[in-house]
């Protein structure tokens, strides 16, 4: 097993304004910042993990799936919050998956997509 098998992995995400960003991260997802020595850097505990999010003036060109929660049995749940705060979900039709509202179902899993301000696209699994 290599050394890099062993240690936790950091989602990195870039925005393009660090105070719009903030506002989002800590106000409509409800993360809690960590303090970094950086003024354009903001770290987010997340569980087990920390997102780090960095001003980028390539921030919401990655066209896949940037962050994946495993929200098991509280997905739906977690989608009618966001949905609260203004947040939208976005709809990919995928083989063999059709859609409950905002929720994706391709048989037993249950997934969401939704974006931060700069496009970065988010996910939200049961499982």
């Amino acid at each position: 097993m290599s050394e890099l098998a062993k240690i936790d992995a950091m989602p990195t995400i870039g925005v393009k304004d660090l105070k719009i960003a903030r506002k989002f991260y800590e106000q409509t997802l409800g993360l809690k910042p960590n303090p970094t020595k950086e003024e354009s850097v903001v770290g987010y505990k997340s569980g087990n993990s920390t997102i780090m999010v960095y001003e980028s003036k390539f921030a919401g060109t990655n066209k896949a799936t940037a962050v994946t929660w495993v929200v098991g049995d509280a997905l739906e749940k977690i989608v009618e919050a966001l949905k609260a705060k203004g947040v939208k979900f976005e709809h990919y039709d995928f083989p063999g998956t059709t859609r409950k509202g905002d929720i994706h179902v391709a048989g037993k899993n249950k997934m969401a997509w939704f974006k931060d301000p700069d496009g970065n696209i988010f996910s939200m699994v049961n499982g």
